[in-house]
C-alpha cells in the first residue's frame, strides 16, 4: 500500500468549482484529443453546420456508456479488464486488451505528432524533437507526481479546452443557421455523410475511454479508503448519483467543445472553400490566413493543451488493461517501485507513440487504421460490459436499472452499425 504521504489530502489544491467532478470530467475532456479535434474540424470543414446535430445524438450514448464503465468499477473495485479476466473467457480477455494497446498506441503517436506539429507552427524548430519532449514530459508526470496532485492536475487541464470557445467567438458564426443545424437533424444519405457519422461515433465513443473511467473510479475508492460498493451497497445512492453527475457533465462539456471546433471550423475554413483536412495541425494551419493569426494561435494552443491532457489517458487505460490482464500492481496511486509493470507500460506505449513518428507510416492512414481498430473493439465490449453490469452475481443487488439497460444496448447496436458501416463503404 502508497505511504500516507503519497496519498494526502494536503497535496490536493484548494476547494474549487472541478472539486465536485471527477473521472467523468477528465474522461469527457480526453475525449477531445488532437485526434478527434481533426475528425471534428474535417465535419465542419467539409458539410459546414450540417452535422452539428451529431454531437446532441451521441451524447446520450455516451453518457450511457461511460456511466456503465464508472459503475463497474465503482462496484465491483475492480477496473474492466480485471472483470473480463475473473468471469469470462482469458481468450476474450486477451484479444480486447490485444486491440486496445494496439488502438492506443497508434491514437498516442497521432496525438504526440499533432502536438509537436502545433509547436512547430507557433515557435518554428524541429517538429521531431518536440513530439519527443511531449511524450517524456507526460510520462514523467504521469510517474512522478503524487495522484491527488496529478488529478488535480488534470481537472484543471480540462480548462484549456475553453480555447476552442474563443476560437468560435474570434469567427464570425451566423449563430441562427449553426444553433438550427445543431437541433434539427438534417443528412443527405451518401458515403461521404455515412462515412462522417462514423468516423464521430468512433471519435466519441472510444474504448480507451471506458478502460480510463471505470479505473479511475477504482483509483478514487482507494484514494477515500471506501470499499467496493457490491460490499457496502447502502452507500450506494449518493455514490452512483456523482458518478451520475461527474458523468453528464463531463461527456455534455465534451460535445459542447466537439461543437464549438465544427462551428468555427465551419465558419472560416468551409465558409472559404476549404473542405479538406486531415490533421489538426492542418486546421490550425489553413485558420491562419483564412480567420487571423490571434485564431490560429488560440487553435494550435488547444491542440497541444488538450494532447497533454489525452495523453496520459491513452497510456493510462492501456495500463490499466495490460497489468489487469496479467494480474500486475496497478494504479496511479502507487508509487514507482510498488507498481514497476504498471508504469512500465505507460512509458513504453508513450514511446511506441512516438516511435511512431520517425517511421514511415502514414499518419493519416495510422489514424484510419486506429479507427478500424476502435470500430471493432467498441461494440463487442459495449456487449461485454453490458453482461457484466447486468450479471448479479458480479454486481450484486447493483445491477444496471431497465433505463440504462435499454439505452447501453440501444448504444451498443449502433456503434455495431457503426463499425459494420465503416467497412461496407471502404
Amino acid at each position: 500500500m502508497p505511504s500516507p504521504s503519497h496519498d494526502r489530502p494536503d497535496d490536493a489544491p484548494p476547494a474549487n468549482i472541478l472539486a465536485a467532478l471527477g473521472p467523468g470530467l477528465v474522461t469527457g475532456a480526453a475525449d477531445d484529443d488532437p485526434s478527434g479535434i481533426a475528425t471534428y474540424s474535417q465535419i465542419g470543414a467539409q458539410f459546414g453546420y450540417g452535422l452539428a446535430w451529431t454531437m446532441l445524438f451521441s451524447y446520450p450514448l455516451m453518457v450511457v456508456t461511460q456511466e456503465i464503465a464508472a459503475r463497474i468499477g465503482l462496484v465491483t473495485g475492480c477496473g474492466i479488464a480485471q472483470n473480463l479476466r475473473r468471469h469470462y473467457s482469458p481468450y476474450l480477455l486477451r484479444a480486447v486488451v490485444l486491440l486496445l494497446l494496439v488502438a492506443n498506441v497508434i491514437n498516442l503517436g497521432a496525438d504526440l505528432g499533432a502536438m509537436g506539429a502545433a509547436l512547430r507552427l507557433l515557435l518554428g524548430g524541429p517538429e521531431l524533437v518536440y513530439t519527443i519532449a511531449f511524450g517524456v514530459v507526460c510520462i514523467v508526470l504521469e510517474t512522478f507526481v503524487s495522484y491527488p496532485r496529478y488529478a488535480a492536475i488534470l481537472k484543471w487541464a480540462t480548462l484549456s479546452l475553453f480555447a476552442y470557445v474563443a476560437v468560435v467567438f474570434a469567427a464570425q458564426v451566423p449563430w441562427s443557421i449553426a444553433l438550427k443545424s445543431t437541433v434539427l437533424p438534417g443528412m443527405t444519405w451518401d458515403a461521404d455523410h455515412a462515412m462522417a457519422l462514423v468516423a464521430i461515433l468512433g471519435t466519441t465513443i472510444s474504448p480507451y475511454l471506458f478502460f480510463w473511467q471505470s479505473g479511475q473510479e477504482v483509483e478514487e475508492m482507494h484514494r477515500r479508503n471506501a470499499k467496493p460498493l457490491c460490499i457496502t451497497p447502502r452507500a450506494a445512492g449518493p455514490e452512483l448519483a456523482r458518478v451520475r453527475n461527474d458523468t453528464v457533465i463531463g461527456m455534455g462539456f465534451s460535445n459542447l467543445i466537439a461543437i464549438f471546433i465544427i462551428f468555427a471550423t465551419a465558419a472560416t475554413l468551409n465558409a472559404h472553400g476549404v473542405t479538406d483536412i486531415k490533421t489538426s495541425s492542418q486546421a490550425a494551419e489553413a485558420l491562419r490566413p483564412i480567420a487571423g493569426v490571434f485564431t490560429f494561435a488560440l487553435f494550435a494552443v488547444g491542440i497541444i493543451a488538450t494532447g497533454m491532457l489525452a495523453v496520459p489517458v491513452l497510456a493510462g487505460s492501456a495500463a490499466y488493461g495490460v497489468s489487469e490482464m496479467l494480474g500486475w500492481t496497478s494504479g496511479l496511486r502507487r508509487k514507482p517501485r510498488e507498481a514497476r509493470a504498471f508504469y512500465a507500460t505507460i512509458a513504453a506505449a508513450t514511446l511506441g507513440g512516438v516511435a511512431l513518428n520517425f517511421t514511415e507510416i502514414d499518419p493519416i492512414k495510422a489514424l484510419y487504421w486506429s479507427a478500424v481498430v476502435n470500430g471493432v473493439l467498441a461494440a463487442p465490449l459495449m456487449a461485454v460490459m453490458m453482461l457484466i453490469a447486468t450479471n448479479r452475481r458480479i454486481m450484486g443487488r447493483l445491477t444496471l436499472p431497465w433505463p440504462m439497460i435499454v439505452i447501453g444496448w440501444i448504444a451498443t447496436a449502433v456503434m455495431a452499425v457503426a463499425s459494420l458501416a465503416f467497412f461496407v463503404l471502404q
